[in-house]
Parts: structure tokens; sequence; C-alpha cells
């Protein structure tokens, strides 16, 4: 087992902070809303659309220098200066273009990790609630596959404009300097393209926007069946979860097809006009050559610049659909970072320090969705105390708990730590006071020590070990192979519950909170275990302001205190002795307990998923 000390990297080191975020304004277009990521990076994009001028150019020079060959070889010419301009010119055409690629790529992998980095950062400032209403399906999805879509057009889009205009300018440039009617004749059936591409980009967008939603709806089906394969296996469910994802990719199907068909119907007429030109040329070009007019190395010329031209106007059908899938996904990310946080700081806000830990709730009212579960509640912790929330299914005993590190704000009344209200305390300062114990721990696919010490990051193996032998855990952990450096599977599951568990109340055990907050965190353990923990616990409460959302009587016995909630207010409260002496209520929940307890159904927001769904 290795003994060397783990040491973690500073949380603020581990990525590169975005250099600019995107335009707040909701009323500009997209692209300007995205805009400042590229302008972060201007010399870059500069150097890029000055790379792309000088490779057009060496390239459109191509025609002219073949069809003056042609014509030297009808007087007998030497065209082995031709021949050598040519070499020269492949040469920069390959060294300016493996410049401009790397540019390429480089911009839009940069763009792409500040937007993705920003968008995590924005998820990260939402409220619990947040994840409630978008699902995580939407949310990967939008964080992903609409982020990528993003970053290729504003990566690619600069170089298909610069390339494509500048080939255009100077192809037509140097046809008007050799001939000005074949010039008009060429160019007339390309302007036909600008009224193609408008009707494509019309039918584009709404048919991009359907293919990401339904995108984003597989992508949901996929994360909830991953994430819930033990249920959808304990209830032979594998038959309906694939038909259910069946059902959205045919949607997504359908939805797929259709695009395909608005790019075969638009995008072949729009790669299909230049033929036209091309016929133009031959026609006309060589009427013309025929009549002295002109010598048969400029029809060679013309011809060669209309292959030119091609390029950028068969790039611009690929360009508008890029741009209608980039315009459909830009929304849809710009939807979450316009979604202001229900759970924000005020102006004004103070850290707390130097807790004692007295924590008070007066007359708090509190309804998830229209649904009341709190109704005009008094609770009382004082400084030390321990105190268990006892009360029948939605009596609102978690949401109290949730209530205090402001994963949700009262809809009326307050929460008081310490005699300042929370909505006027700093949010790191109040979470790192208030410590979270569930009992349906979540760990992260990382070692056990980055799990321990996930809130302190920065803690001595030392004083990891010390948590986990204070929550019991430090003896199993030791008969891994890899011991504290040994690194958990999906969500920790190839743990049992007791061990999960262990480690989840080390992990706030090392974070030291002065208040300290117990969601049934033993109900996942054995008899014995639990007595091991509730030892441990014992003694670590001592000094801490302890509430215990409590099902079990070996729990409530940890209790200095119990309240017993009913209809969202309390009930009755005083000891165990005293309640079981005084409260039939109390009396009859104690005979109940062992079943579920859930405020407000369906919840799948990540504190409900760690804690069990117990509010």
């Amino acid at each position: 087992m290795p003994t060397a000390d783990f040491e973690p990297v500073a949380a603020t080191s581990r990525y590169r902070v975005p250099t600019t975020g995107v335009d707040p304004d909701p009323s500009r277009p997209w692209w300007r809303r995205l805009l400042p990521l590229l302008v972060a990076r201007r010399w870059v994009v500069v150097g890029l659309v000055v790379f792309s001028v000088l490779a057009v150019g060496a390239q459109a020079l191509v025609p002219m220098v073949v069809g003056n060959a042609v014509d030297a070889m009808e007087v007998a010419a030497d065209i082995a200066p031709y021949a050598w301009l040519l070499a020269g010119l492949v040469v920069v055409r390959v060294g300016v273009g493996r410049l401009q690629r790397y540019l390429l790529q480089y911009t839009g992998f940069a763009v792409e990790y500040d937007l993705r980095v920003l968008l995590f950062e924005h998820f990260h400032r939402q409220s619990v609630g947040y994840i409630d209403r978008h699902g995580s399906g939407q949310l990967i999805s939008r964080a992903n596959s609409d982020v990528r879509a993003v970053e290729r057009f504003l990566s690619f889009g600069p170089g298909i404009l610069a390339t494509s205009g500048v080939m255009a300018v100077v192809s037509i440039g140097l046809m008007l300097s050799r001939h000005v009617g074949l010039t008009l004749v060429t160019v007339a059936p390309l302007l036909a393209l600008y009224l193609v591409g408008k009707a494509m980009r019309q039918r584009m967008f709404p048919i991009s926007w359907i293919v990401q939603s339904r995108q984003a709806d597989v992508a949901g089906v996929v994360d909830e069946n991953v994430a819930g394969i033990r249920i959808v296996k304990a209830f032979a469910a594998e038959r309906q979860q694939v038909a259910a994802l069946a059902d959205r990719a045919q949607r997504l199907e359908w939805a797929m097809v259709k695009q395909s068909d608005v790019r075969a119907v638009w995008g072949s007429a729009m790669e299909n006009l230049p033929r036209v030109s091309q016929a133009l040329v031959v026609g006309v070009g060589g009427w013309l050559a025929l009549q002295g007019t002109i010598t048969v190395g400029t029809v060679v010329m013309f011809m060669g610049w209309v292959v030119l031209l091609q390029a950028p106007f068969r790039v611009l059908g690929f360009f508008v659909m890029m741009a209608q899938r980039a315009a459909a996904s830009a929304t849809r990310v710009l939807e979450l970072f316009d979604e202001e946080p229900d759970i924000v700081e005020a102006d004004d806000a103070v850290d707390l320090d130097d807790v004692r830990g007295e924590v008070v709730l007066e007359r708090v009212r509190f309804a998830y969705d229209d649904e009341p579960v709190l109704d005009g509640l008094d609770v009382t912790l004082r400084p030390g105390e321990t105190v268990a929330l006892v009360g029948r299914t939605g009596s609102g005993k978690s949401t109290i708990a949730r209530l205090l590190p402001r994963f949700y704000d009262v809809d009326d009344g307050r929460v008081l730590i310490d005699g300042h209200d929370v909505r006027g305390l700093t949010l790191g300062s109040l979470r790192h006071a208030v410590g979270f114990v569930m009992d349906e721990p979540f760990l992260f696919s990382d070692t056990l020590h980055a799990n321990i010490a996930f809130g302190r990051p920065d803690a001595s193996r030392a004083d990891v070990e010390a948590a986990a032998r204070a929550a019991g855990a430090h003896e199993f952990i030791q008969r891994l192979p890899d011991g504290y450096d040994t690194v958990v599977g999906e969500r920790g599951y190839d743990l049992s519950g007791g061990q999960r568990q262990r480690l989840a109340i080390a992990r706030t055990l090392l974070d030291n909170p002065p208040i300290l907050i117990l969601d049934d965190a033993t109900s996942s353990v054995d008899v014995h275990t639990e007595q091991r923990i509730h030892d441990a616990l014992a003694r670590l409460m001592e000094r801490r302001t302890t509430l215990v959302v409590a099902h079990r009587l070996s729990t409530i016995a940890l209790a200095d205190r119990v309240v017993v909630l009913d209809g969202g207010r309390v009930a009755a409260a005083g000891t165990h002795e005293q309640l079981l002496a005084s409260s039939p209520l109390y009396r009859t929940i104690l005979a109940s307990v062992g079943g579920e307890d859930d405020d407000r159904p369906g919840d799948t927001s990540p504190v409900a998923v760690e804690g069990g769904g117990g509010r």
C-alpha cells in the first residue's frame, strides 16, 4: 500500500479560467452574444484571416499562370518560368495552409473550452431546483452536443468567411482584368445562390432546433438508465426502457431525415448552380476565342477561376447549414445562461464567522410548486444542542434541513444562524458552516482519499485517516488493494451501503462544520456498524449544533431533544421520555418507523438523489 502523502492540487489551479464571458444582453443576436469569445483571441483570428488570404491568393494565381503557359505554348515560347512559378505557388500554399489549419483548430478548441467551462460554472451557480426544471439529460446535451455545434461554427466560421470571401473577390477581380463581358456572363448565375441560400436558411433553423432537442431527449433516457440500472434490472424492465429509447430515437430519426431532405434539395441546388457558369465559359468563351477576341489561354484561366469560385459557393451551402444548426444550439445554450439563479447572495452579504451554532426557524412557510410543506414553523436549536426531527411522511423534516444551507429559500419567515438571516450571508461561508450527511451518500469516481477530502482538497493524509477512523471507515479502507488510493466505481456502488455511508460521514467530519445535519445518516448500515458510528458521532457532536432527521429509535437516542412535526408545524417537543409519556402522535410515529420519507415526490435533484428522496 502506498505510504507517500497525497497532496491534491488546489481547486483554483486545476483549470484555466476563461478570459471572457458571453454577452448578457438577451436582445442581441446569438452570434453577437458569443462574439466576445472570439474577440478575446482577436490576434489569433487576425492571423487566421491573413494566412487565409495568402493561401487563397496563391491558389487564385494558379489559373493565370496555367493560362499564360498555354498561350506561351501556342507561340512555342519557353514555359519553364511558368513551371517554376507553379511550384513556388504550391510551396506557399502548403506552408501557409498548415499555419491556417493550426490556427483554425486552436481557435475552435479554445472557444469550446471557454464556453463549456462558463456553462458548467453557471450550472453551479444555480439552485437545486434548476436541475428539477431542466432535467439532467437536457443539461448534458446542451453542455456537449450544443456547445460542440457552436464551437464548430465559431472556429470554422471566420476561416470559411475569410477564405470564401477572399477567393471570390480575388477570382472575380482577376477575371475582370482579363475580360469584363465574359466575367459578367460567368458570375450572373452565381448570384442566384443568394436566393437559394436564403430559402435554405429559413427551412434549416426550425428543423435544426428539433434535431438538437430530440438528441437531448435521447441523452436523457440514456442518462436515467445508466444512473438507475439497478432499478431497471430489479423490475425486469429492460424491454420497457429499450422501447422508451426506441420511441425517442425514432422521433430523432424522423427529424434528422427531414433535415437531410432539406440539405439534399437546397444543398444540391447550391452545388450545381456553378455548373451553369462552367457551361457559359465553355460556350461564350469558346466563341470569343474563335472570333479572336480572347486567347485560348484566357478561356483556360476562366475555367480555372470558375472552378475556384465553386468552392466558395459550395462552402456557402455548408456554411448556411452550419450557421443554422449553430443558431439553434446557441439559442438553447444561451437560454441556460439567461436563467438567473433562484438562490443568490445579497449585495451586502457578510461572511458567517466565529459560529456559535444557534439555529432559529421563525414562522417559516415553504411550499414545493404550490404544495405547502411548512406552515408557520418555529424551531430553535441552542448552541451545541442535538435536536431530532420526527414526523410522518411529508411533515417537512428534511425540508427544514435543506433550508439551513439555502438549498431552497423560505416563502415566508426567517431562518437564522447566530442571529443572522441566512439570506444575508455569503453562500460559501454558510455552506462551510453547515455540514450535511444524507441517508444515501453520493461518491465520485475518484480515490477514497479524494472523496473524503472533497470539502478540503488540501487535507493531509493524516487528517483524512483521522476522519475515517472517527467514522469507522479506516479498517475496511486498509483492507482494500490500494488503501486510500483505491478508486471507487460509478457512484461508489462497488462498495456496500454501510461503507459508502461511513465515507460520507468521514467527508463531513473532515470539513469540521460547527453545525451538522444528519438526514437519517445511519439508515444504510447494520446494527453493529451503526453503533460504532453512533459512538463516534456522540463524541464529535458534543461541541457542535446537530440537527438529526430521525427515522430510527437508535438515531433519536442521539438527541438531547426531540421535535415532533405534523402538518408543517411543531406538534410536540421534549425529551424522548417526556414525549413517550405525553404525545400519542409521537408514540404512533415510533410504532410505524422504517418507511421512506418524502415531502415532495419525483425530485431528481442531486440533493434529493443523494438524500434518498427524503424531505
